[in-house]
C-alpha cells in the first residue's frame, strides 16, 4: 500500500469557505505557508473543524515534494 493517500481534487476541506483540495494545493505549490493559504482561501478562518485534514493534506504534499528528483 503506497504511503500517499488517494486524493479527489475537488473534496471540499473546508466546509465554512468550500475550499478544497485542488486549491489549497495550487496555493502550496506557489510557495505559499498555512498562513498565507488561510488569508487567501479562507480556510481554517471559520469553525476550526478543517484545521486536522488540511494539516495533514499539506503534511502529505512536503513530503511529495521532499520525494521528488
Amino acid at each position: 500500500m503506497s504511503s500517499q493517500p488517494t486524493l479527489i481534487a475537488d473534496e471540499v476541506l473546508c466546509q465554512c469557505s468550500g475550499t478544497t483540495r485542488a486549491y489549497i494545493e495550487a496555493l502550496f505549490k506557489q510557495g505559499l505557508d498555512v498562513e498565507a493559504i488561510s488569508q487567501r482561501s479562507g480556510a481554517l478562518s471559520g469553525c476550526g473543524g478543517c484545521e486536522w485534514d488540511i494539516a495533514q493534506f499539506l503534511q502529505a504534499l512536503i513530503a511529495q515534494q521532499h520525494n521528488q528528483p
